[in-house]
């Protein structure tokens, strides 16, 4: 199995660059084709979200959204899905932080209580604690 970095997956979702844009259509569909899948690590996700938010200036819906399509396509194995699920269904009723609501359920998910954070706007959310 191979690995996708976050600048194959902002190729993708942006197509702001044609040339390697279509590279990474060929990758996705070799592997379809292969029944191969590539593995998405936690922290592209949480990578991508940065770079959609600060570099290109995506809604949080749209960014959501993209990651809700991400999730759709078979060629995907994700790392720690389940957090990742937890925390699209938490981002769409709330307001705080995409990036703390990822750590946030990746920490939940891996039994951790609470993220100790000294983030007081992050604190705010149920998952974190203020040190």
């Amino acid at each position: 199995m191979k690995a996708v970095d976050t600048n194959i997956l902002i190729r993708f979702l942006t197509g702001d660059d044609e040339v390697q844009a279509k590279k990474v259509y060929s990758i996705f569909k070799n592997a379809e084709l292969e029944k191969q899948e590539l593995f998405v690590p936690l922290l592209v996700i949480l990578e991508m979200i940065w770079v959609l938010e600060s570099v290109y200036e995506i809604s949080r819906s749209d960014i959501l959204d993209a990651i809700k399509d991400l999730l759709l396509m078979p060629v995907f194995k994700f790392e720690q899905l389940l957090a990742i699920q937890q925390f699209i269904y938490s981002a769409g009723s709330n307001t705080h932080d995409l990036s703390d609501l990822l750590i946030a359920y990746s920490a939940k998910v891996n039994n951790c209580e609470s993220v100790i954070t000294f983030d007081r706007k992050a604190s705010k959310f149920e998952l974190f604690e203020l040190a």
